[in-house]
């Protein structure tokens, strides 16, 4: 059953016990919608929130921007240009069938290469420390994984990747770096990304990837979409050089 206050809908918890999450849609301002799926982490909801996504766009695609996070989306939208009323309730029926949305094709793959060394990774040697484990523990560790792209944010390019193993799961610096080498790869708990340019961060570098991540003049600007695989292959320093990768 669906509980509508003002500017807030969600569903209720007695009618979605065995969810246990808290979904809800709520109008932030006359531009801007936000829709909660959950309250909490869950990377085999990604896939749906990315199926969401597509399915608002394809329904609405006079939005300005569609925005998702771990648990929610982030709507824009022109208010004279967008029938407010029709989206709300599209969004409301979405929720209801939220848990059972499924993927007709297969999520798209993507490879990066990393140069895992301490001339380009100044935390590889801590943290491998830290955990009491060898600089080629943590190199296997972080490749066996096949990552999810959990969310897109903090710079363009930047891409949320879960989950690392528990293993070499490290949290952020407590003072972050003002500079962090583009292309740096990185774990902040249990998550892993790649700094699509030269920026301020707190992250764990482990290594770098030569991929450019992000170019404004070229469709689509990012390799990366919400639900996306990635896996991460090493590389010696010839290869990444070649490759572009910089010292």
């Amino acid at each position: 059953m669906i509980k509508k206050t003002r500017a807030k809908y969600q569903v209720d918890d007695q009618a979605t016990s065995s969810q246990q999450t808290l979904q809800r849609v709520i109008l932030l301002s006359e531009t801007a919608i936000m829709v909660y799926v959950g309250d909490s982490v869950d990377i085999s909801r990604v896939s749906k929130l990315a199926l969401l996504c597509d399915n608002i766009r394809q329904y609405f695609p006079e939005l300005l921007d569609i925005i998702p996070s771990y648990t929610s989306i982030l709507i824009e939208f022109h208010p004279l240009h967008t029938n407010v009323a029709a989206l709300e309730e599209f969004l409301l029926s979405s929720l209801t069938t939220f848990d059972q949305l499924e993927a007709i094709t297969q999520p798209k793959i993507i490879h990066l290469p990393v140069y895992y060394h301490p001339e380009v990774a100044p935390d590889l040697i801590s943290l491998a420390q830290s955990h009491s484990i060898n600089i080629d523990d943590v190199i296997q560790l972080h490749c066996e994984v096949e990552y999810t792209v959990c969310a897109i944010g903090f710079a363009p390019g930047f891409a949320f990747l879960g989950s690392v193993n528990e293993i070499i799961a490290t949290p952020r610096h407590l003072e972050p770096r003002l500079h962090v080498m583009k292309g740096s790869v990185g774990i902040a708990d249990q998550q892993t990304a790649v700094y699509p340019a030269n920026s301020p961060g707190g992250w764990q570098i482990i290594g770098n990837c030569p991929t450019n991540l992000f170019n404004p003049n070229i469709e689509p600007i990012t390799p990366f979409c919400v639900g996306d695989k990635v896996r991460f292959e090493p590389v010696d320093r010839k290869t990444f050089l070649e490759l572009g990768g910089r010292i």
